[in-house]
């Protein structure tokens, strides 16, 4: 299953961008957030790694969505893969 995470730091952004991008990639499930990607307890992204499953592949627009340094993308990817879930950025600009 195609799982995505958009997210957005403040109230006033649109994931508009985001959301239209997972549609066109065919996302099947999208979990929206609006948290600042620097925090590691974010709600929404701790609810989508407890549905996705082995086998899943998470789908991020870009990779600073799900995560604000490299360190913390690199160790995001590291658990993903540890759980058999893959990973993709649709923007690998």
């Amino acid at each position: 299953m195609l799982i995505g995470y958009v997210r957005v730091s403040k109230d006033a952004q649109t994931t508009a961008l985001q959301v239209d991008a997972m549609k066109k990639a065919g996302v099947e499930k999208v979990f929206t957030e609006k948290e600042s990607g620097a925090k590691d307890d974010r709600p929404v992204f701790l609810e989508m790694l407890a549905f996705a499953r082995p086998g899943d592949t998470i789908v991020v627009w870009r990779l600073d969505r799900l995560g604000r340094s490299l360190k913390q993308l690199m160790k995001t990817v590291e658990d993903l893969q540890a759980k058999g879930i893959d990973f993709m950025s649709l923007d690998v600009s």
